[in-house]
């Protein structure tokens, strides 16, 4: 059964501190990349930590047969990322790129290291978010293995309302303009499934469509989607 988070809780975790921020933005150095830019691809050595200031970054493999798949969903303002594989000191193993124009603070792993020392709060604050993002994997692996594509399109849609949704009169608008085939990525679906389902979205009234933007209008109503 389909049980809300606590979103405001999920965001302290995953979201630095004001102080936090400080520290990062004065030992770091500003970086832009524009949409659809690649962070960082495979293999790679893993050597810089980053901290979104603004815009949104997808983690994501590419298929044997050439298909993108988003394995760690989306990474939102106020967060880090290129933790994990920068503190073990090994290569990255996925692709990070940018959803829309974006805004990094990218530091070293001997900055990142320093700061860790100098305000422990943050050494606290990485591990959780490590933790979290763990059980977030964990999750999705179950999802993607017991769940149908329609309980995951619609837990997807709820989820990223709760991150980066805006209240408006109709309901709860997505910021993110995705694509379908974004969309499917990021579910583990293809490109038409996500189409289909997305009209019976809206058939039912859950959810409204225009272009890429997506208002839920009715969350119990797509929640039921996952409740099934």
């Amino acid at each position: 059964m389909f049980v809300a988070t606590d979103a405001n809780t999920a965001r302290d975790i995953l979201v630095v501190s004001d102080l936090e921020k400080e520290l990062i933005r004065k030992s770091g150095t500003l970086v832009r990349y524009p949409r659809d830019q690649i962070i960082w691809s495979p293999d790679e050595v893993a050597d810089r930590v980053y901290l979104i200031e603004s815009g949104y970054v997808k983690i994501y493999k590419i298929s044997a047969e050439g298909q993108e798949v988003t394995v760690r969903a989306i990474r939102n303002p106020g967060e880090m990322i290129g933790l994990a594989e920068t503190l073990y000191h090994g290569n990255r193993t996925c692709y990070a790129g940018a959803i829309r124009d974006i805004q990094l603070v990218v530091l070293t792993k001997d900055q990142f290291l320093e700061l860790m020392n100098v305000e422990p709060s943050l050494a606290v604050r990485t591990s959780k978010l490590l933790a979290a993002r763990m059980r977030a994997a964990e999750s999705m692996v179950f999802e993607l293995v017991c769940w149908q594509a329609a309980a995951r399109l619609a837990l997807f849609l709820l989820k990223v309302s709760d991150s980066c949704g805006i209240p408006t009169d109709s309901g709860t608008k997505i910021k993110l303009a995705l694509t379908h085939h974004e969309l499917a990525s990021m579910i583990g679906a293809s490109r038409q499934t996500v189409t289909v389902l997305l009209n019976t979205f809206r058939q039912e009234k859950s959810i409204i469509v225009d272009g890429r933007e997506i208002v839920i209008t009715d969350h119990k109503k797509l929640a039921a989607w996952v409740n099934e």
